[in-house]
């Protein structure tokens, strides 16, 4: 299963943002984590672009996404703002009511985190956000709160002095990641650690981890857009993620919060890149209901 993805670029306050279009139908945009570019989920869009205008992109500072300022901190009111502007675009060029009204986000990890941000600083722009694990610290209690980015500052501290090298396993470790044992669908395109993708990984550790260990996004903010945006929050976790992962716990910590409970997605905490068609499955199925 193919489709062929339409590349274009978006000025925005600070950068200019790579994106790829795929597939008709209702706007759902996927936003990765880590390293994870437009290209990360090119086994999940072919999956999605029969049902859906499947939208991926660069966060600005990654592969085509340039900066205008590389020395200027990144924050997650970048990436948010990043996300509004982008589905404004796509519902431009496609022709909708001219708003990014009621577009569906799947964010994974740093993306689900993304995804929240967007819910406050711009209500009415996503109709479903499904929040995969979300890396945000600031929904765990205090103590573990606190371990959570100690672990993240650790990961940062072995980047610096030891490169990628020392940072991978790290951060293996900090998401329950066996690279060796996991399980993963046959046929997956190959992801070889390109210097691009080594690139993107230095700016992810180095400049990104700093915008999510100093984000002030409070759980009492997020609870009242979330009740006044109109948009439906579905925290999700991953069938396999260990619960003692820091991600996973925040994921437990939204559902707590919205009052509902985490839908449950196939394999570990990358498992939409490790099971794309189980994945894809899942999404549908939710989004049906």
């Amino acid at each position: 299963m193919t489709a062929t993805a339409l590349h274009r670029t978006l000025t925005v306050p600070g950068a200019t943002l790579h994106y790829q279009l795929a597939g008709s139908g209702p706007v759902l945009l996927l936003a990765q984590s880590g390293e994870g570019d437009a290209d990360r989920t090119v086994d999940l869009v072919p999956h999605l672009a029969d049902s859906f205008t499947v939208v991926t992109y660069d966060r600005r500072g990654l592969s085509r996404s340039t900066l205008d300022d590389p020395a200027r901190p990144v924050t997650m009111a970048d990436h948010a703002d990043d996300v509004a502007r982008l589905l404004a675009e796509v519902a431009r060029i496609t022709g909708s009511d001219g708003t990014a009204g009621r577009a569906v986000m799947v964010g994974f990890s740093m993306g689900a985190a993304i995804g929240l941000q967007v819910v406050v600083r711009h209500p009415g722009v996503l109709g479903t956000l499904i929040a995969h694990e979300p890396v945000m610290p600031n929904l765990l209690p205090p103590a573990d709160r606190t371990e959570h980015v100690t672990e993240l500052l650790a990961i940062r501290e072995a980047h610096a002095t030891g490169g990628a090298a020392a940072a991978f396993p790290a951060i293996a470790r900090h998401l329950g990641i066996d690279p060796r044992h996991d399980d993963t669908e046959e046929g997956l395109t190959p992801q070889p650690l390109t210097p691009r993708r080594l690139a993107n990984f230095d700016f992810f550790i180095g400049t990104e981890f700093a915008a999510v260990t100093t984000d002030g996004l409070a759980p009492a903010e997020l609870a009242a857009a979330a009740g006044s945006s109109g948009t439906r929050i579905l925290p999700a976790t991953g069938r396999t993620t260990r619960p003692t992962v820091h991600t996973y716990r925040c994921a437990l910590a939204l559902a707590e919060l919205l009052g509902t409970e985490p839908v449950t997605f196939p394999g570990g905490h990358n498992g939409n890149t490790a099971f794309p068609r189980a994945t894809a499955r899942t999404l549908k199925a939710v989004l049906g209901r």
